[in-house]
């Protein structure tokens, strides 16, 4: 029997793509709020929390902080409304092996599988339920669960306790994510940690950020689990 472990999936990048539709809509709420997208087509969202994400770009355009602030929560909020729209229409894209690899890992006994990722809840939900994915994810830890993605990582922590009844360490988890921003909340947790280059960021990148292994993708599911399982 497998040892109990706690999976914790980033979303965009590493289970799915959206492509350039969720950016597009993130822009469109950034100016109809406060008049400008910033920086938005070169900035790099992977492993950032929306909120921050705003914050950002948002502070480089010269709009006051506490303008932002005030301005933040409605700006996701149109930036949701506008990508639950857009995804009634448009479905994203699975990125290669992950529903076997999903089905594997909640066909077997010990695993708890998570979610980890930058996305509030309602965006996580809309885009895994647009996927046929959502269903398959015993709870996550979101997006304004935390001011840095380092300290969400204990929020996973107490949540799988509040959900499954197991007290989980750190050293009982996974993290699994396209970015060095994942592998750094992965080490803060004192996690493994199993980068996937599917996303923009390079092997040798999230092995020099202390990935414990990385995979090209998810495509060969032997060697996925084996991953995972360490």
């Amino acid at each position: 029997m497998t040892l109990p472990r706690l999976l914790l999936f980033d979303i965009d990048g590493t289970l799915l793509s959206s492509g350039p539709t969720a950016r597009k809509v993130f822009s469109e709420a950034l100016v109809e709020v406060f008049g400008t997208p910033g920086a938005v087509e070169t900035y790099r969202f992977e492993g950032k929390l929306d909120p921050l994400i705003v914050q950002e770009l948002m502070i480089e355009a010269g709009i006051h902080q506490t303008i932002v602030a005030g301005r933040l929560t409605m700006a996701l909020d149109i930036y949701l409304d506008r990508l639950e729209a857009v995804l009634a229409l448009e479905k994203p894209t699975l990125k290669p092996g992950v529903l076997p690899l999903i089905q594997q890992v909640i066909a077997t006994p010990g695993l708890v599988n998570a979610l980890l990722t930058g996305n509030l809840e309602r965006g996580a939900r809309l885009k895994l339920t647009a996927a046929d994915l959502w269903h398959h994810f015993s709870f996550g830890v979101w997006g304004d669960d935390g001011a840095r993605r380092t300290e969400l990582g204990g929020v996973a922590l107490q949540r799988a306790r509040e959900v499954t009844g197991v007290r989980f360490e750190g050293r009982d988890c996974v993290v699994i994510g396209d970015s060095t921003h994942d592998v750094d909340c992965g080490k803060a947790l004192g996690a493994r940690v199993v980068g996937v280059a599917t996303g923009r960021t390079s092997p040798d990148l999230l092995l020099a950020a202390g990935a414990d292994v990385v995979l090209s993708d998810f495509s060969d599911l032997t060697l996925a689990m084996e991953a995972l399982l360490g």
